[in-house]
């Protein structure tokens, strides 16, 4: 091949290759979809063990069986688990991802 139709095969790849993408970017991925399931579901789940479990803990406190900086730290963990798509989403957009 000529120096000119490498060049021209080149260019035609490159353009080739930036209209695809476009195009599998639009395309959601399965781990995106699954992982929003699964997010979902769990949530679910976990919504009313969250809420025996604040119970749990604030009885515990109260009657002085655990510290009340054992019961804050678990009603924080439970913020932290049900904030989380919040949280990503805010890390995310700091990043720029």
């Amino acid at each position: 091949m000529h120096r000119q139709g490498v060049w021209g095969v080149g260019l035609g790849l490159l353009l080739a290759g930036l209209l695809a993408s476009a195009e599998v970017l639009a395309q959601a991925s399965p781990f995106s979809t699954g992982t929003t399931a699964f997010q979902g579901s769990f949530l679910a789940i976990l919504t009313p063990v969250a809420v025996i479990a604040v119970m749990a803990l604030g009885l515990a406190a109260w009657f002085n069986r655990i510290s009340w900086g054992w019961a804050v730290a678990g009603v924080v963990g439970i913020v932290l688990v049900f904030g989380a798509p919040q949280i990503v989403a805010w890390v995310r957009g700091m990043f720029g991802v």
